[in-house]
């Protein structure tokens, strides 16, 4: 069967209150948020001490890690920065066995200097896609040498957008060291969103023995083009619901063929995790009861 996880980060409180509150809700594990209220977490802080405390709280209540979220712009245009963020990541790679799990996922990024997911014209380019190929393989290099994974999540604003893209660079990285998250609500956009069984399939036809880790969510058209975030407690990646004519709401709020999803998800990946995100904490009953209702029906 497949297991029904959620992101700590949408519950923001202390590490002992998170687990509490997940607990409560039934999930049986989670991907890992490095934000948690209390105590340091900054990059300098990151120490298998703190990781090995961390993960002990999550174990001794019965919640596993799967995955740990390392989340940051891998091509952010200002140079600096960028180099702050991917020592960060590198940071909680060399650090995720002792966090409990050795995925580690990040989104690729866009060259775009206002937002995370807005497009870019270099996004599309050769040297965007070069710089972006040679930072992953990097990144896969430091996580083969620590025991760890590092999962890429394709979106289509950034520069691995679209199955194409992702096949290429998985066939230009062809390391152990490298896999993949699978969000299908991620590769929706205005060309597509009017055939979602059809991408579907395809997403899974050409993916399917690259994904570690899955995510629940949902995609739906919008009349609202500008960027979309909730008004939540919680970092930046929680808030955002989309941008452009694609709206990502939460499980169950959109046009996602769930049974469809679940469906070809299970057929290779019978006991893979689902982390429900996109949500604020008051819809996570009704949200995991959802995917629990399609997970009966389809009989994963």
């Amino acid at each position: 069967m497949l297991q029904i996880g959620i992101f700590t980060g949408y519950f923001p409180y202390e590490v002992k209150e998170v687990v509490r509150r997940i607990r409560q809700h039934g999930f049986n594990t989670v991907q890992l948020d490095l934000d948690f209220r209390d105590g340091d977490f900054s990059t300098d802080a990151l120490t298998p001490s703190l990781a090995r405390a961390v993960a002990g709280e999550f174990r001794k209540n019965d919640l596993p890690i799967c995955c740990i979220s390392g989340y940051c712009n891998l091509v952010h245009p200002d140079k600096e920065t960028r180099g702050v963020l991917i020592e960060r990541l590198k940071r909680i790679i060399a650090l995720a066995r002792d966090f409990g799990s050795p995925y580690v996922i990040s989104e690729t990024g866009t060259f775009n200097q206002e937002s995370d997911w807005a497009p870019h014209p270099k996004n599309k380019t050769e040297e965007g896609y070069e710089i972006c190929r040679d930072i992953i393989a990097d990144l896969a290099e430091t996580a083969r040498a620590y025991g760890a994974t590092f999962l890429l999540e394709t979106y289509v604003n950034n520069v691995i957008g679209s199955v194409q893209e992702t096949l290429r660079l998985f066939a230009d990285i062809d390391s152990p060291a490298l896999g993949l998250l699978m969000d299908p609500t991620n590769y929706f956009e205005d060309h597509n969103i009017g055939d979602i069984d059809g991408e579907l399939n395809r997403i899974f036809n050409a993916l399917d023995d690259k994904i570690r880790i899955a995510h629940a969510k949902d995609v739906k058209w919008s009349a609202d083009t500008s960027e979309k975030h909730a008004d939540i407690d919680a970092v930046e990646s929680h808030t955002f619901r989309g941008v452009g004519h694609i709206e990502l709401p939460a499980p169950g709020l959109g046009d996602l063929n769930y049974p469809l999803y679940l469906e070809r998800l299970a057929r290779k990946h019978p006991n893979i995790p689902l982390i429900i995100e996109h949500l604020e904490e008051a819809d996570v009953p009704r949200a995991k009861q959802f995917i629990s209702e399609v997970l009966s029906e389809v009989g994963c």
